[in-house]
């Protein structure tokens, strides 16, 4: 499958179905999805205070929408005290492909095994500025799977799944780095459904169609108050990767919000 980010959307908006009743088509239910991606951000004091905040945002949306929050590495620790009992589980932003060594500065997924339930790999800005391949990729997938974390991976779908079980718990994100790091305005959203749905037929024609139905698709593209509503309304889109929207607890909320209607 050519990779998500190529090429330029030219088609206009077309209307949506009704959200919930798509995502429980086939029989299968996907539970919504939406991740805090904080990236370099936050001190610790701001970490604190932001989970607090969202931790209390989206305690009404429990039952329908799951919540995870990705901090840097030093705030893990921190913000893992504060979210036993709440709807928000943890993840962390990136990790290395093995389990331990010599490897200064790395975080292993054995570190974050029992701290975290979920990985981001694979996303744009690691691909881009770290210039992490998609062998890079698929072994952190592999290795993150390996350990009990559900990895959140993007763009290069064949590549990074080679080999990869997807009957255990994984989220694909399609996170377009030429809109997403400003390169080009955000996709018409039709745009977005179209490529999430060929998603789901790459999986479904590299594993099963069950498997396509059961795994859920989320984007990642400039997500905001503005479009969440349009977001949400997409048929196969299970949720949304968020970045500077998850760095507000009522912003936050809402994209959450718009996923529990």
């Amino acid at each position: 499958m050519p990779r998500s980010s190529a090429g330029r959307p030219r088609s206009s908006r077309i209307a949506h179905g009704d959200s919930e009743s798509a995502r429980s088509r086939c029989g299968h239910v996907r539970k919504p999805l939406v991740v805090g991606n904080w990236k370099m951000n936050t001190t610790q004091q701001e970490a604190t205070i932001l989970t607090r905040s969202v931790v209390d945002s989206v305690s009404a949306y429990a039952a329908s929408v799951e919540v995870v929050l990705l901090p840097p590495f030093p705030w893990l620790t921190d913000i893992a005290r504060l979210l036993p009992g709440s709807a928000v589980a943890l993840g962390a932003q990136n990790m290395h492909t093995e389990s331990g060594g010599a490897y200064t500065g790395e975080v292993s997924p054995r570190m974050l095994k029992g701290l975290c339930r979920y990985v981001l790999v694979g996303q744009y800005e690691r691909r881009i500025l770290f210039s992490e391949r998609d062998a890079i990729v698929r072994r952190k997938l592999h290795s993150a799977q390996q350990h009990g974390l559900r990895p959140v991976v993007g763009e290069q779908i064949e590549a990074d799944l080679e080999g990869a079980n997807l009957q255990e718990s994984l989220v694909i994100a399609y996170d377009p780095a030429w809109t997403t790091m400003g390169l080009v305005a955000p996709p018409p959203l039709d745009y977005v459904g179209k490529v999430i749905s060929h998603i789901r037929d790459t999986l479904s024609s590299l594993f099963s169609s069950s498997l396509a139905q059961e795994t859920r698709l989320i984007y990642g593209g400039s997500v905001n108050l503005r479009n969440i509503a349009e977001i949400a309304a997409l048929p196969d889109v299970d949720g949304v990767l968020a970045g500077t929207a998850s760095l507000n607890a009522d912003n936050f909320a809402a994209l959450v919000r718009a996923f529990a209607q």
